[in-house]
């Protein structure tokens, strides 16, 4: 068989529906991505690798960027999911470590980085960072940690979107700003940090 038949263009005529199309093109991007990171990305090589026309692409992407950011989210989306087994430090845990995991030992981590960087000064892929990554991240994180609010594992008056911020928002600046590494026990210390409180209890305090 030639490489063109093996190509995603040559799959016969007729017009696909669009979903499907959009699926195909993410996955490409996702593969790429994690292949090569964002440096060789370019809407040339995605139609050629998703047997979507450039037209398209531009059509529902504003900026390679934008898209970039689209494929690497469909990409890490399963992996990132957030559990709901009833407890919530069991879920805590496992949600961090499994994006630890990707951001350190996959090219994830450099991936997402590069793409904050690059929204620095991209305007419209930082809209797209907001509406399509970090948004729905901290939508579903705060989800799950209202729910165990509302099961009385966490206290009625704790702000749900502050610890989210102190929990992910901690993983994130050690990726940015990396004096100290992320490691497995940082991530359990961060859970245990919130769940536990770090203020000693009446009486157990050493006298100056």
């Amino acid at each position: 068989m030639s490489e063109a038949a093996k190509t995603p263009a040559n799959r016969g005529r007729g017009r696909r529906p669009a979903e499907e199309v959009r699926a195909e093109i993410l996955h490409a991007v996702g593969e790429l991505l994690l292949a090569e990171g964002t440096s060789r990305l370019t809407f040339e090589r995605i139609a050629k690798a998703s047997g979507a026309s450039k037209t398209t692409l531009y059509k529902w992407w504003p900026s390679i960027g934008a898209l970039a950011l689209d494929g690497y989210f469909h990409a890490v989306e399963d992996t990132l999911a957030f559990p709901e087994t009833g407890d919530i430090r069991a879920d805590l845990l496992t949600q961090l470590h499994a994006f630890a995991e990707v951001m350190t030992r996959t090219p994830g981590g450099r991936i997402l980085t590069e793409l904050i960087g690059a929204s620095q000064t991209d305007a419209q892929l930082a809209a797209s960072y907001r509406d399509l990554y970090s948004a729905h991240r901290r939508r579903l994180a705060g989800e799950r940690l209202r729910q165990a609010r509302a099961q009385g594992q966490i206290r009625p008056d704790v702000d749900v979107q502050v610890m989210v911020d102190q929990l992910w928002g901690a993983i994130y600046h050690r990726l940015l700003i990396p004096d100290e590494p992320v490691t497995g026990a940082f991530v359990t210390a961060l859970v245990d940090n919130l769940l536990l409180g770090v203020a000693t209890r009446p009486g157990t305090g050493s006298a100056g």
